[in-house]
């Protein structure tokens, strides 16, 4: 596929993704009480976390949830991965296992569901 013309371009200013949510508290205090995110906005049955680089990941309870065994995967980047493991384990959250290298896609991870049942992957770039 041809790169677009730069007068076809997309022009964006951000992003965010809403995902459902069933309890927005207890989502808001895994979100930002646990991992850290800061609200951004808070519109009553909607609240939007910024996201460290650009972006933001909002729950609404308008929102259908929509959780599976495999998706979607909120992946949040850091440097510091066993320090985001042991931030979670200090506030009673049990990740699916230990951080790991994971040698296919060159990343060291680990893998926890939200109260919402969705995945959340925390990764660093090994290369």
């Amino acid at each position: 596929m041809a790169e677009p013309k730069p007068s076809e371009r997309m022009i964006t200013d951000g992003l965010i993704v809403f995902l459902g949510t069933k309890d927005l508290e207890e989502t808001h205090r895994f979100y930002h009480g646990v991992l850290g995110l800061a609200l951004d906005r808070d519109r009553g049955a909607c609240r939007i976390y910024g996201v460290p680089g650009g972006g933001g990941l909002g729950f609404c309870e308008h929102l259908e949830l929509s959780a599976s065994a495999n998706s979607p995967i909120i992946t949040l980047l850091t440097d510091d991965v066993d320090a985001v493991h042991a931030r979670l384990l200090a506030h009673g959250v049990s990740p699916e296992a230990p951080p790991k290298v994971n040698p296919r896609f060159a990343i060291y991870h680990f893998f926890v569901r939200d109260p919402n049942g969705y995945v959340v992957e925390v990764q660093r770039f090994l290369s």
